[in-house]
């Protein structure tokens, strides 16, 4: 039996150095099966990413639509959400799934982490002039 898997898998008898067709096979479909996986889960994130955001979308929010049209939210339904646009003040029912972006999420995700950056930058510049300090005490401390 064991002798028979060898000889499956490339590892013969009598010494013989070459690869089976067979185990060739098996890796080919182990890495097709792997680049199967990894795709299928960024889809499946990016799927939950885009539900959320249909989901999240509040009156007052200004979209940007599939077909690249701008406007802002006034009214919400489970399937469809109406939005104006323009200064005439167009109104256009959209589906959910043609939203593209809620640049009003957008807007306030990218302050966020403007903010957040800020106080890194902050946080960084008092400890460099901590360590400033501290050198220049220890220098003066030398000196005595």
């Amino acid at each position: 039996m064991n002798l028979a898997l060898l000889n499956l898998f490339g590892g013969g008898a009598g010494g013989e150095g070459g690869s089976s067709p067979v185990m060739l096979f098996v890796i080919m479909g182990g890495m097709i099966a792997f680049m199967f996986f990894m795709q299928n889960s960024k889809r499946k994130k990016q799927q939950k990413e885009e539900q959320a955001l249909r989901d999240n979308l509040q009156i007052g929010d200004e979209i940007t639509t599939i077909g690249g049209i701008l406007g802002r939210v006034v009214t919400i339904k489970e399937d469809s959400f109406t939005i104006e646009t323009g200064a005439d003040r167009t109104k256009l029912r959209i589906l959910r799934t043609a939203m593209h972006t809620n640049n009003t999420a957008q807007e306030k995700l990218e302050s966020e982490r403007e903010a957040a950056r800020k106080a890194q930058e902050e946080e960084r510049n008092a400890r460099i002039e901590e360590a400033s300090k501290t050198r220049k005490k220890s220098k003066k401390h030398r000196d005595d």
